[in-house]
């Protein structure tokens, strides 16, 4: 292969209509730096658990619910004598 057929690290997929010089002028730097300081929390569910949830809201609040439950049963838990 000679150098003038070799892939050009500059030959991406950006489409002609996106300038790219222009795009670098106009960004702003650390747009989404809190974002991402702020981090996310990603749990894959198992097929079968994420079958019992019609979307994220229900998963909350049913780990929530057993918090409370498992708060409740440290309360209650017999003294040891």
């Amino acid at each position: 292969m000679s150098p003038d057929t070799l892939p050009n690290e500059m030959d991406d997929d950006l489409r002609p209509e996106y300038d790219l010089a222009e795009l670098l002028k106009t960004g702003v730097r650390g747009k989404y730096v809190e974002r991402y300081r702020a981090g996310t929390n990603l749990v894959l569910l198992e097929p079968d658990v994420a079958d019992a949830f019609p979307n994220s809201k229900a998963v909350n609040e049913a780990l929530r619910l057993v918090m409370q439950i498992s708060k409740l049963q440290i309360n209650f838990s017999p003294q040891a004598v």
